[in-house]
């Protein structure tokens, strides 16, 4: 193959479980001015970048849709990638969407759609067989998002924002709390464990409150332990974001988990947005999983 040189661009690569959210992630994609093409074969990735190299900076970023309809071609994407990194100067970033297999078979029972995998059989078995297809891939993605627990427009919100700041050349600390007994959020970097500070669940007067009520606040804050902690805490991550970033990281997510994700993770998640701040090298986004799970209305999900 002839050597091509082309201007910087972008290329990102949505892939993942069929139902965890692709054809939101794209459709987010295009709006932030991307040109999106759905189920390309990735054989046809180096004659794309081509084709994007030859508009002259007309198209400079694309977004390709790839998964398991195209599985004929699915075992030449490490290939084309490769191709593409020796021979154009385009970045290349793999995003990958998952979600547990309960929740993929809720949406696929709710969208009264067969998996691909498994046509005339369970979703089930089609899942659980396309999440094995998958594992090498998942391994090469820059950025695993799982959508168990988001809804659409938190996706959207997700992906927005990880680009938007990606084009800003800062890199993003997206700070999570969330509840153990919930799960672990697969996506974090890194997760915090602060069960072992006092718990405002046995206060009744703070019981139905959370982590974002100045009472409650104030409460998980007091103690000589939690002070103690967040000095450490607060340590550790000055240091380590430089570290990250100066390795091209373009964004770290850090999990702040307590037994419920309502009271001391949402606290302390709370006090590390305030602390962390922003820079013209870094953006800090804070978010709360779990704080209104007890008796909060179910909406809309993936």
């Amino acid at each position: 193959m002839e050597e091509i040189v082309v201007t910087s661009g972008k290329l990102v690569i949505i892939t993942g479980m069929s139902g965890a959210g692709k054809t939101v992630a794209v459709q987010c994609l295009e709006d932030l001015g991307y040109f999106c093409v759905d189920n390309l074969p990735p054989v046809l990735i180096p004659k794309f970048a081509e084709l994007t190299e030859q508009s002259q900076g007309r198209i400079s970023r694309v977004a390709l849709v790839i998964d398991l309809r195209g599985r004929e071609f699915f075992d030449a994407l490490a290939d084309s990638l490769r191709q593409v990194q020796e021979n154009f100067t385009i970045t290349v970033e793999i995003i990958y969407l998952e979600a547990s297999d309960d929740k993929l078979v809720q949406r696929y029972k709710e969208s009264r759609r067969k998996h691909p995998l498994a046509p005339t059989g369970l979703p089930l078995e089609g899942i659980v067989a396309e999440r094995r297809l998958l594992q090498d891939l998942r391994g090469l993605a820059n950025q695993v998002i799982d959508t168990t627990n988001l809804k659409p427009a938190q996706l959207k919100d997700r992906i927005y924002h990880h680009f938007q700041d990606n084009e800003e050349n800062r890199m993003v600390l997206n700070i999570i709390s969330f509840g153990f007994k919930y799960g672990v959020p697969i996506d974090a970097d890194m997760i915090m464990d602060v069960r072992f500070l006092p718990n405002p669940h046995y206060i009744d007067a703070l019981r139905p409150r959370t982590g974002q009520d100045a009472e409650v606040y104030e409460y998980v804050m007091k103690w000589q332990e939690t002070q103690n902690f967040l000095q450490k805490l607060l340590d550790m991550l000055h240091f380590l974001v430089p570290q990250y970033r100066k390795e091209g990281k373009s964004q770290f997510v850090i999990g702040i988990g307590c037994t419920g994700g309502k009271h001391r993770s949402v606290a302390i998640t709370e006090y590390l947005g305030k602390m962390l701040g922003n820079s013209e090298s870094e953006m800090v986004r804070i978010s709360h999983r779990d704080s209104h799970r007890d008796g909060a209305k179910q909406g809309e999900t993936l």
